[in-house]
C-alpha cells in the first residue's frame, strides 16, 4: 500500500474525551497532522452493545479514510475493547486502541501487581484491560470499577469542581480499600488528590501518543513536516458543535474553529 507519510493520523472518540490523546499526540508528535473525529450525536458508547460500537467504529473510520488518513487512532475506551480487534483485521490501515499502550506501562510500574481500572461501564464489563494485563504479567491483580458520571463531568469542564471531587471520592473508596498501588485514570489531578502518593497514575493518553510515534517510525510513516498548513489540525463532530468548540478550546493549545 502506497502510503503519504505527511497525510495525517486519524483520531477518533465516541466525544470529546479523546481530545486529550490528541493534544498528547499534538505535544509528542508536533510535526504530525490530525484529523478528530466526535461522535457526539451517539456518545455514550459504554451503555451499548458490542455489535452497535463496532458498526459505529466502522462508519467512522470509512470517514476518517475519505479524509486520507494513514494511521488511525481509536480514542475510546469502549471502542477499544469492543470493536478494535474486528476493525483491525478489516481495514488495510494501522489502528491503534488506547488501551493496550496504557497496560504495558501498568505492568511495568506496578510494584505489588495490584492494578485498578476505572472506566465506563462497558470498557470495565468487557474485561479487556485485564485480559491484555495478564497477558503481559499473569500475577497482575486487576480491581475494576466502573465511573460513569465521569465522562460528563470532564465534558462539562468540572474538572477541579468539588462535585468532582466528591464524585471522584465515592467511586475511588472502593479501590482504596484493594490496596492497588497502579491506576489508570482520566481526571488525574483530582484522582491523584484523592488516591495519594502511593498509587502511580498512568496516562493512557500519553502512552498511546509515543506508542502512535513507535509505529509510524517502524512503518516509516512519519511525516517530514512538508506542506505542513498553518493549522495542521481538523475536527469533526457528529452534534453539539458548539459544546465540543467550547471544551476543545479549554485543553487544547490554540483556538478550535468549527469544521
Amino acid at each position: 500500500m502506497n502510503i503519504d507519510r505527511n497525510a495525517p493520523v486519524g483520531v477518533f472518540d465516541s466525544g470529546i474525551g479523546g481530545l486529550t490523546v490528541a493534544r498528547e499526540i499534538m505535544r509528542n508528535l508536533p510535526s504530525e497532522k490530525i484529523v478528530y473525529f466526535g461522535d457526539t450525536a451517539r456518545v455514550p458508547y459504554g451503555s451499548k452493545s458490542r455489535e452497535t460500537v463496532i458498526r459505529y467504529s466502522r462508519q467512522i473510520i470509512h470517514f476518517l479514510q475519505e479524509q486520507k488518513v494513514k494511521a488511525i487512532v481509536v480514542a475510546c475506551n469502549t471502542a477499544s475493547a469492543f470493536a478494535l480487534e474486528a476493525v483491525q483485521e478489516e481495514f488495510d490501515i494501522p489502528i491503534l486502541g488506547v488501551i493496550e499502550a496504557g497496560a504495558k506501562v501498568a505492568a511495568q510500574v506496578t510494584r505489588n501487581k495490584r492494578v485498578g481500572i476505572i472506566g465506563t461501564e462497558g470498557t470495565v464489563g468487557s474485561g479487556i484491560h485485564a485480559e491484555v494485563l495478564k497477558k503481559i504479567d499473569p500475577e497482575i491483580t486487576v480491581i475494576g470499577k466502573p465511573c460513569p458520571l465521569f465522562v460528563p463531568l470532564v465534558e462539562e469542564g468540572w474538572t477541579h469542581d468539588p462535585v468532582t471531587v466528591e464524585v471522584a471520592s465515592r467511586y475511588l473508596r472502593e479501590l482504596q480499600e484493594k490496596d492497588i498501588d497502579t491506576l489508570r485514570s482520566l481526571l488525574r489531578s483530582t484522582i491523584g488528590q484523592i488516591m495519594g502518593e502511593g498509587v502511580t497514575l498512568v496516562n493512557p493518553a500519553y502512552e498511546t501518543a509515543l506508542e502512535l510515534g513507535r509505529l509510524l517510525k517502524e512503518q516509516d510513516m512519519q511525516s517530514t513536516g512538508q506542506g505542513q498548513s498553518d493549522f495542521p489540525y481538523r475536527f469533526y463532530v457528529s452534534d453539539l458543535a458548539e459544546k465540543f468548540k467550547g471544551f476543545a478550546n479549554s485543553i487544547l493549545p490554540f483556538d478550535v474553529e468549527k469544521t
